[in-house]
């Protein structure tokens, strides 16, 4: 059991021992604690951005610069009077919350955001765990978050939440698929579901890092894909106002709602810092040759890369619009899943030889082919007037050119 152990993290290479398990919660009271800290940033930073962008001032009220802005939500949020409705399931209400905002946390456990440091004779990984099935776990929890969106909209007793949970967990698990086989095609290529041999696979330089070493489509695909999952914009449809009040969440209110809201902020760094693992060679970059400092530049390196990716997520809530949602399941289903499975099978082609590369390339190219008349013959048929269905009310304008007409109008 103990080689197992040691095989997993070298802290446990001797057994153990009481100054093992010290080093064990001190290192998970700073991942907490780190993480909460960048949490806060990650708002002030959003918000302030955001307000650069479109000419306005921001937070600037509490402290330099507006920094504790979200400290006094956060406090305001906690004082706040907690309200459950009167015909909620109100213990289903008061776990949905959590079920969301643990998975993040336990997610962002498995990434390694440093290199190994010697602390009283041990050598230390600067990350929380290391299990043999990191990438299954991120998954399982991701599951797991589903859950808690579905059971907060079912839990609140009002339609309008019901609906929001719904239309999250159908966007949630069809985007779901193309983030799974995009992550099959990594661990083919690396041969791991570890995260730490994932970022070692990729330690040798930038042309190692999966997203040049696989070509660029899977990593497109995971960005939009992961963006989807968090339900950032443009894929924000679950808390739409406009549509839905106020997405799940609409009933919820005090220290609750303020754990969805934390929770989503948790998710958006934790999945950049997954990127950056699985993309980006995680904290490997150069280092100069100084012993007592080398543990300090692949740190530099991992929040480097993080904050770009956090960055890029502030950019699109700025810039893009809302998809609608007819839009978004057709990108999932009918585009995203495709691509992700196809080059799956070409990556797992090209690893067994060159010549079945190619075989899977031509077989993809066909399918492909042939999808794409599928999706075009689908849509002669439903626009035509020999469609399956009966009408059952004709517009005044038919569909395609009200359409067409409207999104001119949008532009």
């Amino acid at each position: 059991m103990s080689s197992w152990m040691a095989a997993a993290d070298p802290l446990y290479a001797h057994g153990v021992s009481w100054a093992v398990l010290i080093i064990l919660v001190i290192r998970l009271f700073i991942a907490f604690g780190v993480l909460m800290t960048a949490v806060i940033f990650m708002i002030w930073f959003e918000r302030k951005t955001i307000s650069d962008m479109q000419s306005r001032i921001g937070p600037e009220r509490w402290g330099p610069f507006g920094l504790l802005q979200t400290v006094a939500d956060g406090i305001k949020l906690i004082f706040k009077e907690d309200l459950i409705p009167a015909q909620a399931d109100r213990f289903v209400f008061k776990l949905a919350p959590y079920l969301v905002v643990v998975p993040a946390f336990i997610t962002f456990a498995i990434v390694p955001v440093g290199g190994t440091m010697t602390i009283a004779g041990h050598t230390v990984q600067l990350q929380v765990a290391d299990p043999p099935m990191g990438i299954l776990l991120m998954l399982a929890m991701s599951g797991i978050s589903v859950y808690g969106v579905m059971l907060a909209g079912w839990s609140s007793g009002s339609k309008y939440p019901l609906i929001s949970s719904v239309r999250a967990s159908a966007q949630m698990i069809s985007y779901e698929a193309a983030l799974g086989m995009t992550i099959v095609t990594i661990v083919l290529a690396t041969g791991s579901l570890n995260t730490h041999d994932i970022v070692t696979a990729q330690a040798h330089g930038i042309w190692h890092w999966n997203v040049i070493r696989l070509g660029i489509v899977p990593f497109v695909v995971f960005l939009i894909a992961i963006t989807a999952e968090l339900n950032r914009p443009p894929f924000d449809v679950v808390e739409s106002e406009s549509e839905l009040v106020g997405g799940f969440a609409t009933e919820y209110s005090s220290f609750r709602f303020a754990i969805f809201y934390l929770a989503e902020y948790i998710n958006t760094i934790t999945m950049s810092a997954i990127m950056v693992t699985l993309f980006f060679g995680g904290p490997a970059g150069w280092a100069p040759p100084i012993p007592h400092f080398k543990w300090v530049f692949p740190i530099i390196w991992f929040l480097l890369k993080t904050t770009i990716f956090a960055f890029s997520y502030v950019w699109f809530r700025a810039s893009l619009p809302r998809f609608r949602y007819d839009q978004l399941m057709d990108l999932g289903w009918k585009r995203l899943i495709p691509l992700s499975l196809g080059w799956m099978l070409l990556v797992a082609g090209f690893l067994i030889s060159r010549a079945w590369g190619f075989l899977m390339g031509a077989l993809v190219l066909f399918a492909w082919f042939l999808l794409l008349r599928a999706f075009d013959l689908g849509a002669t048929r439903a626009a035509s007037d020999s469609s399956v269905l009966a009408t059952v009310g004709e517009r005044p304008i038919p569909g395609p050119v009200l359409r067409a007409m409207t999104d001119g109008e949008e532009q």
